[in-house]
């Protein structure tokens, strides 16, 4: 099985990347051939919504990262996907590589209804943000996070298996026991 998670955070020691290296390192336990992309280190050019992607299939822009992002996607069996709360949302880069992504993830039928291209893949999501919990749920700051990345993975045909929302990072910046747990239970949900 490949996994493949998508880092959306910019800090290499923050808490979405030691969420999903803890992640990584579980599904490796369970015989995962593992890849993990820094979202906020790839060469991505902004999309510059001229929708001829839709009919050419692919994008009109020069290579870049997001091609070759979308390549490991496609060879994927399962996705975990990591963002930290701004404003209510995925973090800028890694929604810059999903505007880019577009045709890659989901087709259009002659009447322009979304055709899903990954029917039959899992994934999971992880969102943290500083808004204290429950907070973070109430006010649609992890929550609106979670909600805009399930949004894209269900037109795209992704099962969502699981969601971890962790608030008030800003007090609490270490993973609990519980947390850890998991962690490994979802990561379990997508190798079964």
């Amino acid at each position: 099985m490949k996994i493949l998670i998508l880092n959306g955070s910019p800090r290499s020691n923050g808490l979405i990347s030691r969420i999903l290296d803890t992640m990584a390192n579980e599904a490796r336990q369970h015989h995962a051939e593992v890849e993990v992309v820094p979202v906020c280190r790839l060469d991505i050019h902004p999309c510059t919504g001229c929708m001829s992607c839709r009919s050419r299939h692919n994008c009109v822009l020069p290579e870049d990262d997001a091609q070759r992002t979308l390549a490991k996607i496609v060879e994927a069996d399962a996705l975990v996907i990591g963002s930290p709360c701004y404003w209510g949302n995925m973090s800028g880069q890694l929604k810059i590589l999903f505007d880019r992504l577009v045709y890659g993830l989901m087709g259009e039928s002659p009447k322009g209804f979304p055709l899903p291209l990954h029917k039959g893949k899992k994934a999971v999501i992880v969102s943290t943000g500083s808004t204290p919990w429950p907070f973070n749920i109430w006010f649609s700051q992890t929550r609106g996070t979670v909600k805009a990345l399930r949004e894209i993975l269900k037109w795209s045909g992704f099962s969502v298996q699981g969601v971890l929302q962790k608030g008030g990072t800003k007090q609490h910046h270490e993973l609990t026991m519980k947390e850890l747990q998991k962690c490994k239970t979802l990561i379990k949900r997508l190798t079964i």
